[in-house]
């Protein structure tokens, strides 16, 4: 049932291929400015031990980012259109499908449209020769890890949200995410404390994840990394269904 959700959304995205760029080429050109640009004053940075170039460094950071953009942006932006303008999911649940399904269809979608970016930023960063282990193939379930987390978690704050403007909390949330999640160096620098903080937001998890396979220094910190996203991806697609529940049920 949920994958005709994932089915309409694709029909009506057939014909709005170009906005799926908006969220791919943030990273990018982030990676060519920062990573390359600023990158050639940089010697690099130590990932487990070994220094890497800075480029190297930054890159799988950018692939998770990657992959959080383009799951957010369709687990809360969009969700919220569906849920409060368009009423699309009264819509479905004239039918047999179920707040389950929506969940499940809804975070589906979101996974694919980040897998799209973070196949896409692969790509790039394999021509590049940013992705030297062959390890680095497994940074695309990787990503979908980042996603379902992001996406879960993000299609239940976005049941809370009352108008448009609920919405500059999301974007707080995210831009510190994305510049001090050990995306452009390392978090030692940071007082214990708030090293602390950051170590338990899911983009540091999907940096640390990616980093790892990309460089093919793989530690125990990738198998915290896997365990954190799979448990906070279907955490937040329960509280999202009881939230459905509540919102389109009662």
């Amino acid at each position: 049932m949920a994958w005709h959700l994932v089915v309409r959304h694709a029909r009506v995205y057939r014909r709005s291929w170009h906005v799926f760029l908006t969220g791919f080429l943030e990273p990018v050109f982030y990676l060519f400015s920062i990573g390359i640009g600023v990158g050639a004053m940089i010697p690099g940075f130590e990932v487990d031990g070994v220094v890497v170039p800075y480029a190297m460094f930054v890159a799988p950071a950018m692939l998770a980012t990657s992959a959080m953009n383009g799951a957010v942006m369709d687990s809360t932006f969009n969700i919220f259109f569906r849920l409060k303008y368009a009423k699309l999911y009264d819509a479905i649940l004239a039918t047999p499908m179920t707040t389950r399904d929506i969940a499940i269809g809804e975070v589906a979608w979101s996974l694919l449209r980040g897998g799209i970016y973070a196949t896409g930023f692969l790509g790039l960063m394999a021509l590049m020769g940013l992705a030297p282990s062959w390890t680095a193939i497994l940074a695309l379930p990787a990503c979908l890890l980042i996603g379902l987390a992001f996406a879960g978690i993000g299609m239940w704050l976005t049941t809370y949200m009352r108008s448009w403007q609920d919405f500059e909390f999301i974007t707080l949330a995210l831009m510190p995410m994305t510049l001090f999640s050990g995306t452009f160096f390392p978090i030692h620098q940071f007082p214990p404390v708030v090293r602390w903080i950051v170590e338990v937001t899911p983009l540091y998890r999907g940096v640390v994840l990616c980093r790892e396979l990309t460089t093919g220094m793989i530690t125990t910190a990738s198998g915290v990394s896997v365990l954190y996203l799979i448990a906070l991806g279907l955490t937040g697609m329960l509280l999202a269904r009881r939230r459905l529940d509540r919102l389109l049920l009662t």
